[in-house]
């Protein structure tokens, strides 16, 4: 979905008067928004396009993970690829578990003392973010079924088993 259809969708769900009154800009300009970039001859981009290009010239994903923040949400980066190989199963299952015994690590020493610091916060939000990627990428290529092969090797213990 494009920006311009995004931003239509929301204005008819909501009140356009009221966005152009609170963000202090005409409602032909709110209007603007809803227009392709090609037909808008304002000159004046949306706010979408203008975050996704700060973004694209930054690559700083501290934008993103702050609008999902004021949205109440979090970001999670899709996985780069996949994982190499069906037999990644094992290790990328340790490499979750790791990742969340490190944040367990992490609360345990900021719980040490019945208090956290805004730096062991931070920290244990750096660790929740790490878990999150980590586990999303797995589940991904779950999804995907690139771990089948494993599935060949489970039916072969099996069998074994008889």
């Amino acid at each position: 979905m494009e920006s311009h259809e995004l931003l239509r969708e929301v204005l008819q769900s909501s009140n356009p008067k009221h966005a152009a009154a609170e963000l202090g800009l005409s409602l032909s300009m709110i209007y603007k928004w809803t227009e392709p970039s090609e037909e808008n001859k304002s000159g004046a981009s949306n706010p979408l396009d203008r975050v996704a290009a700060l973004y694209r010239v930054t690559q700083d994903p501290r934008i993103i993970q702050w609008l999902c923040q004021i949205a109440g949400g979090f970001f999670i980066k899709n996985p780069k690829g996949s994982w190499p190989h069906p037999t990644q199963l094992v290790p990328a299952t340790n490499t979750i578990i790791q990742e969340f015994a490190d944040l367990l690590s992490t609360v345990a020493f900021a719980a040490h003392d019945n208090q956290i610091s805004n730096e062991e916060a931070a920290s244990i939000r750096g660790k929740w973010e790490e878990l999150k990627t980590v586990t999303e990428s797995f589940v991904s290529c779950c999804e995907a079924g690139n771990f089948s092969g494993v599935h060949q090797v489970s039916q072969q213990r099996n069998s074994i088993k008889k």
